[in-house]
């Protein structure tokens, strides 16, 4: 089975199933397939977090496919140029791409498949095109006038004859289609052997032509960013050659007969677990699905996890000097003393917990305008500041998931490197990710802006057991709102006994109640969003309780994809939100 974002991508994963690929080369090749065809989602000059259970080895890993930032990255730099936060668009947010890196890794672990196989699909459609779809000329829509003015070879690029492509117009990238051909090739004259070419392919990237042409373009370059000003970029080659990508342990939490499987506090995905954390005390099985009571529950709880989030998750929280905290913040008594916080009445208050006696930190949060021509951050692209309706389009990042009839599973949640992070690189076909935005320019912090460290990211994908058994990989896209929707879908499925087409069909709902991961770092303090498939009667009485109600249309929130092992059989859902996510299998 495989489930992903766009039918291209699973399409594509699905063949090499048939083919005789197992999860890690369907997972890669749909990967992959999402750089191209989803270019205002993700990239090559992006990331990827990839949670995975190997049956061979009886084993869950993390694959940290997330680069860190650069030498010259310092908050003493930033500060040198007048800024407070650092842009949500340009070359200043770059951090070394690490989604290459991570998809190697995992194929040469556990892949059976040589590269050149893998990226067949991906340079198909950069040499014979891909449709156009309405997200895509959304997003280049509302950003075609900054291209104008300040990006001309992002213009060059996504405005062929100076007009924004239309959906079912059919695009190509040969420039990247190149750029792939020659890493294989100087691969594959390094030797004959599968796993040295994907070991000589990442050294290619991030030791030859494209780390050097990377370096060259944020060195000799200057752009317009979401400040209003023009900076160059701090990656350089050297940065890219110090990074590698890595295997972790996951996180983990058991909630009844389930244990949910996670990145550690470089990333968002603890949160999903703390919130089952916080959710174990309350008996959900006993309140009706999408009630008033259910709502306000989870949201509350989710207020409280994602305040623990933003005081002492990051990579300083997930040093030797601060050890042990995610035990702490996953502990019954912790979260027994957190429970008693949430009240009848909806809070106003971003609450974290103390760790130890020590007292958490947040970091000051500044606020600011968008206008539509900066296309900043990920969940969305502003388009008019006029109605929330007219705000933003939906999509942000991808995400894939693959079970195989070998018993493996794969959840990926590939971003960053989108067609309005950064400006295009002509001589590579893809631009940089702004994954650096989420660091804070404040010291102290655990994600403090340090050289080589990774951001805090947001992308969470995600890994279930069942009675001790490998069962489900699922995530979504969303920033923010991914482990809210997640966990939506998976209460729905573990309290409700939904299915998992039900779970993501069900009427969605995330807070924005506090600072965003995004510039310009904004907080909705008591907002809560739902869809209005919710009913009039359960939006009116979360009001009452002192909910910040915005609703939105019926299908628009969450992009969930789903795939599970269900004794000899495989299931797999995706998301109809948008028509374009897709589920297959046989």
């Amino acid at each position: 089975m495989a489930a992903s974002t766009h039918w291209l991508a699973s399409s594509c994963a699905m063949s090499v199933l048939e083919r005789g690929g197992n999860a890690f080369d369907a997972a890669a090749a749909g990967g992959f397939v999402l750089q191209v065809v989803e270019p205002h989602l993700n990239g090559p000059g992006g990331e990827v977090p990839i949670v995975a259970w190997s049956e061979r080895e009886q084993r869950a890993q993390v694959v940290c496919g997330q680069g860190v930032a650069p030498a010259a990255a310092t908050i003493d730099a930033f500060q040198a140029l007048g800024l407070e936060l650092i842009p949500g668009t340009g070359l200043l947010a770059a951090t070394v791409p690490g989604a290459f890196g991570g998809w190697l890794l995992m194929l040469e672990r556990w892949g059976s498949w040589r590269l050149r196989d893998v990226l067949e699909y991906a340079l198909h459609y950069c040499v014979n095109g891909y449709p156009v779809v309405p997200a895509m000329t959304r997003t280049i829509g509302a950003v075609a006038e900054m291209f104008r003015a300040d990006w001309p070879t992002s213009a060059a690029e996504w405005l062929p004859g100076g007009t924004v492509p239309q959906p079912g117009q059919m695009r190509r990238n040969r420039v990247l289609a190149a750029t792939y051909e020659r890493v294989l090739r100087e691969a594959e004259a390094a030797s004959s052997d599968r796993d040295t070419q994907l070991r000589a392919a990442r050294d290619v990237w991030y030791r030859g032509f494209v780390a050097d042409e990377l370096g060259r373009f944020c060195a000799s370059t200057r752009w317009r960013d979401a400040s209003g000003e023009v900076h160059g970029g701090l990656l350089t080659p050297d940065d890219l050659a110090r990074w590698t990508p890595t295997f972790e342990d996951p996180a983990t939490y058991d909630y009844g007969r389930y244990t949910v499987c996670k990145t550690r506090q470089w990333g968002q995905g603890p949160v999903f677990l703390q919130q089952l954390a916080l959710l174990s005390g309350f008996n959900l099985d006993d309140v009706p699905f999408l009630s008033a009571d259910y709502l306000h529950t989870v949201v509350e709880c989710a207020k409280l996890a994602f305040a623990d989030r933003e005081a002492w998750y990051g990579e300083y929280g997930d040093s030797a000097e601060l050890g042990g905290v995610l035990d702490v913040l996953l502990s019954d008594d912790y979260n027994a003393g957190r429970r008693e916080l949430v009240g009848e009445r909806a809070s106003m208050e971003l609450r974290p917990g103390a760790i130890r006696d020590r007292a958490p930190r947040l970091p000051r949060v500044v606020g600011g305008t968008r206008t539509p021509a900066e296309g900043i951050g990920e969940p969305s692209v502003q388009l008019a500041a006029e109605a929330r309706a007219l705000r933003e389009t939906s999509g942000d990042t991808c995400h894939i998931d693959v079970a195989d009839s070998f018993g493996n599973l794969v959840s990926a949640t590939p971003s960053g490197g989108w067609l309005h992070s950064s400006p295009h690189i002509p001589e590579l076909g893809f631009c940089l990710g702004t994954r650096a935005q989420m660091f804070w320019l404040e010291e102290g912090l655990p994600t403090s802006l340090r050289p080589g460290a990774r951001p805090r990211t947001t992308l969470s994908p995600s890994l279930a057991f069942r009675d001790g058994e490998p069962w489900m990989a699922f995530g979504t896209p969303g920033g923010d709102q991914q482990d809210q929707w997640c966990l939506a879908f998976f209460l729905g499925v573990v309290h409700s006994g939904l299915d998992l087409q039900d779970a993501i069909d069900a009427p969605m709902f995330h807070s924005e109640h506090f600072p965003s991961s995004f510039y310009p770092r904004a907080a909705q303090p008591g907002r809560l969003v739902v869809e209005e498939r919710l009913g009039a009667d359960v939006i009116e009485d979360l009001r009452r309780r002192g909910h910040d109600m915005a609703v939105e249309g019926g299908w628009t929130l969450g992009r969930v994809s789903a795939v599970a092992r269900d004794g000899d059989f495989r299931v797999a859902a995706a998301n109809p939100r948008g028509a374009q996510g897709y589920a297959v299998g046989r």
